[in-house]
This record gives structure tokens, C-alpha cells and sequence, in this order.
């Protein structure tokens, strides 16, 4: 297991640093394999044996019970939501627990962060459960302390409500916050909680989506061109 342990970072308290609000999977890490796969193999067991990665990458940004209800219907599958869920998240708890990538730059980012004294959470369309699965066996959850699933809101992303509730956790302004996503609806969310926006395309082809138009800070080539020393440079700067 690859870790930094918060004791190994020295943390220097001054003055109110910006909240920083991450999404996990696609922005922290390289969780979309096992998205897929688990994806695949629920898929399969349904009869659904040509769900390819072309079609999972429509999904990418989206909560997994909302893409569970649209692939339901797509492809007429005639089971409960949550039973699909159940599965889902169980296969891709096995899947991340064996291995899960963290992007090297973002781990460099939120040890500056932390040791900044910058209040931290992560938001994510996850379970908690696998929220806590891929923090814990990457080392990022000595870091990250607050978390907030979007189990735990009354809607997923592109509505703001993760986000939302992430600062009122860490008991900041929605305004005063800065977020980290992945995807264009994450950045919808974002827009729509008010908050900052520094945009890192998992999919480099959905750079122009009109969703990141908006953001204050877009690397439009992804977590190739994504650097901590940026991203911190540009949350320091005055708002305007």
C-alpha cells in the first residue's frame, strides 16, 4: 500500500487558507478501470456481454445509481436498482481493493495543501463505502478526513447538493471553496454550489464541453498536464 501519513507531513497553520473540495474518482485517482470492469461483469450477468469502454465513458462524472437506472433501461433489464447496486459496488470494492492508482501530481497537491493548513474534503458520486475502500488503501485518508457520498444527499451531480454539504462539514462558505473535478457534470455541480472550479478532463476529448467554459482553471490535456505547483499557484491568487 502506498502512503504519506499526515505525521509525515509537517502542517505550518496561518492565516484562513481556501477550503479545497475534491472529487475521487478520475481527479484523485485512476478508479475508472474498476468502475468498468465492475460494470462489465454486472452487465454480463444480464446477458449484456457488448458494454464496451467507448459506452462506460459516457457514465464517466455520473453517480453510479444514475448510470445503473439509465443502463436499465437501455438495455431492458428487469431488476431492481438497488439489487444492481448491491452488486455493483461489492464487485468494485474487490476491484479497488486489490489495486487503485493515485495520480502522482494530485498526491503531491493535496500534501501541499494539507501541510498549508488548507481545510480539505472529498465529494464524491461513490458509496461511502467505496469512498473509504480507495482512501484507505492509497494512504489518502490520513489526509482527507471529511468525506461526503452522494448516498449521503438528495441528488448526484450535475445538481450541487456533494458539494454543497462537503462545506458545511467543513463548516466554510460554499464561496470560499475551491473544487477539483474530472468530469463535466462535476464541474456543472460546482458552478451551481458556487464555488470555484479547477478542471482536470479525465477524457481529453471532452475538453470543450461547454461545462468547463466556466471554470477558473482548466488543464485542458488532463492529469498529463495537471501540475500541484499550478493549481496551488492559482488558489492563492486574490479572487476577483
Amino acid at each position: 500500500m502506498s502512503s504519506s501519513p499526515a505525521s509525515q507531513v509537517t502542517r505550518v497553520m496561518s492565516a484562513p487558507r481556501a477550503p479545497v473540495i475534491f472529487d475521487l474518482d478520475g481527479t484523485l485517482v485512476d478508479s475508472e478501470p474498476n468502475y468498468y470492469e465492475a460494470g462489465r461483469r454486472l452487465l454480463a450477468g444480464y446477458g449484456v456481454t457488448d458494454f464496451s469502454w467507448e459506452h462506460h465513458s459516457r457514465f464517466i462524472g455520473i453517480g453510479t445509481r444514475e448510470t445503473l437506472e439509465i443502463l436499465t433501461r437501455e438495455f431492458g433489464i428487469d431488476a431492481p436498482v438497488e439489487e444492481l447496486l448491491a452488486v455493483k459496488n461489492r464487485t468494485y470494492l474487490e476491484l479497488a481493493r486489490a489495486h487503485t492508482e493515485v495520480f502522482p501530481e494530485m498526491r503531491g497537491f493535496v500534501e501541499r495543501l494539507y501541510a498549508a493548513g488548507h481545510p480539505m474534503a472529498v465529494a464524491s458520486g461513490s458509496s461511502r463505502a467505496a469512498i473509504e475502500a480507495v482512501l484507505d488503501g492509497t494512504g489518502l485518508d490520513s489526509l482527507l478526513t471529511t468525506i461526503v457520498s452522494a448516498e449521503e444527499v438528495a441528488r448526484g451531480k450535475p445538481e450541487p447538493d456533494v458539494f454543497l454539504e462537503a462545506a458545511r462539514r467543513l463548516g466554510v462558505e460554499p464561496a470560499h471553496c475551491v473544487v477539483l473535478e474530472d468530469a463535466a457534470p462535476g464541474a456543472l455541480a460546482a458552478h451551481r454550489a458556487a464555488m470555484r472550479c479547477i478542471a482536470v478532463p479525465y477524457v481529453a476529448e471532452t475538453a470543450d464541453d461547454p461545462a468547463f467554459a466556466q471554470v477558473g482553471l482548466l488543464f485542458r490535456g488532463g492529469q498529463g498536464e495537471f501540475t500541484a505547483r499550478a493549481a496551488y499557484d492559482w488558489i492563492g491568487r486574490p479572487v476577483r
